[in-house]
């Protein structure tokens, strides 16, 4: 065949090659349909309760982390942080405990029937039982529930400056905050809190502080707390029996110290408002009674939506959430210049509302409180009755207040007739505390 001929019959087969390849594509080549999707639905902001201050046998309480999870989920919590003093709940650890007659045997009896045996790890060192503690992360998908329940690593940061004691929690921590010591307590509040603060830093993640019980050893006064800029949170009541939460003639209610600190941070320091806590701090769950450290008596209702950390820390942050020992809202919420509350009412039970405020033009000097002969008391200071004003007080399950512009800040209290089942201190009835707005 001509050399000619032979070439165009090449390039005729090239182009009808390529035509053919470029003329049928497999399904796989085919650009796929552009799928519409349909916007996701936002979640709508619910109510999570949760309790921030737990105790188990890692630090001084007296039953199994498991367990203690399990009750509050029984008891229809939706988050827990379990706070041991200055540790985690992390590594192998093992404790003495047998079937005997002892609290912590009672604690293993109990842990036995609801775990099992297959769960319970046991074992006899020199005649004596012990029980490995399991760490969070092995039991936590036990008891984890989406939407449900969920635990959150905190810990509680023990110290004292001094005689007083000084402590504080750190929830949805990461590392261990190994405390330090500072020239006063104001000094020792701050510089704790603020390695709280470059742990979230470093993580890029939400970790909240809070001050515990100031009552307590009555290690913190008022004035300790208003130049803590780190400080933003405290608890204005825990269910411990011996933290004092209501103070006696020489010493001022947690309530108390409330007021004054947000009226000379708001009114003179140009600093943020403190949020309340309520918590349980419980370390017995075996004996339930009057003096007993026992879980149910304070907790936080935190409007979210969803439950997870980030989100409960958020809203907190933003003042979102409300304190109870027993009280549920519907809603508090503000509109325009009035605070409107919705309380959910039992049968037979009647609320009180007091709106609790501050005025503009208050006196906020104080003076030592004195002893018998006379001389200043190491105790937060006596200031102006007009300090925590009760400025209004509403019955019923719909209070409101509207703003006059002349407060410096707002919170209210709501108190029922219901006793409570297992009360911090006797003749206690169910309580919640709002979180404090500005006009």
């Amino acid at each position: 065949m001509p050399r000619t001929l032979r070439s165009c019959f090449l390039i005729l087969f090239v182009v009808a090659a390529f035509s053919a390849a470029t003329a049928w594509q497999s399904p796989a080549d085919e650009p796929a349909p552009t799928e519409v999707l349909p916007p996701l639905k936002a979640a709508a902001p619910t109510w999570y309760k949760g309790n921030l201050h737990t105790h188990s046998l890692w630090s001084d309480g007296d039953d199994f982390p498991e367990m203690i999870a399990d009750w509050y989920k029984r008891h229809q919590y939706h988050f827990l942080a379990l706070t041991e003093h200055n540790t985690f709940a992390e590594g192998d650890r093992w404790i003495a405990a047998d079937l005997d007659d002892t609290v912590r045997g009672v604690a293993l009896r109990k842990y036995l029937d609801r775990y099992g045996k297959h769960w319970v790890e046991r074992r006899t060192i020199q005649n004596k039982g012990q029980v490995r503690l399991k760490p969070m992360a092995e039991y936590r998908n036990v008891l984890e529930e989406p939407g449900q329940f969920m635990l959150v690593p905190g810990e509680e940061i023990t110290h004292r400056f001094a005689k007083n004691p000084i402590h504080m929690n750190a929830i949805n921590l990461r590392d261990v905050i190994r405390p330090l010591d500072g020239r006063d307590p104001t000094e020792t509040i701050a510089l704790n809190m603020r390695l709280v603060e470059e742990q979230r830093r470093t993580l890029g993640r939400p970790i909240l502080s809070f001050l515990n019980h100031p009552n307590f050893g009555w290690g913190v006064r008022a004035e300790d707390m208003l130049l803590a800029e780190q400080l933003r949170f405290f608890e204005v009541f825990n269910g411990h029996p011996g933290v004092r939460n209501y103070g006696d003639p020489d010493h001022a209610s947690c309530e108390r110290i409330w007021d004054i600190v947000l009226a000379l941070r708001l009114g003179k320091l140009g600093l943020p408002i403190v949020y309340g806590m309520a918590t349980d701090d419980s370390h017995a769950y075996h004996t339930y009674a009057i003096g007993k450290t026992n879980p149910g008596r304070g907790w936080v209702m935190v409007r979210a939506p969803y439950l997870s950390a980030e989100a409960l820390i958020r809203s907190m942050e933003a003042g979102d959430y409300y304190c109870s020992s027993g009280v549920v809202l519907n809603d508090f919420q503000r509109k325009d210049k009035q605070i409107a509350i919705s309380i959910r009412g039992e049968e037979g039970v009647t609320y009180k509302t007091q709106f609790v405020t501050t005025m503009k033009g208050t006196s906020l000097e104080s003076s030592p409180k004195l002893d018998k002969d006379g001389k200043p008391l190491e105790v937060t200071r006596v200031y102006d009755d007009a300090i925590g004003k009760v400025i209004a007080e509403v019955e019923g399950l719909e209070p409101r207040y509207t703003f006059t512009g002349d407060e410096l800040y707002v919170r209210a209290k709501i108190t029922s007739t219901k006793p409570h089942p297992n009360p911090y201190a006797k003749g206690d009835v169910e309580v919640a505390w709002t979180q404090p707005m500005r006009p």
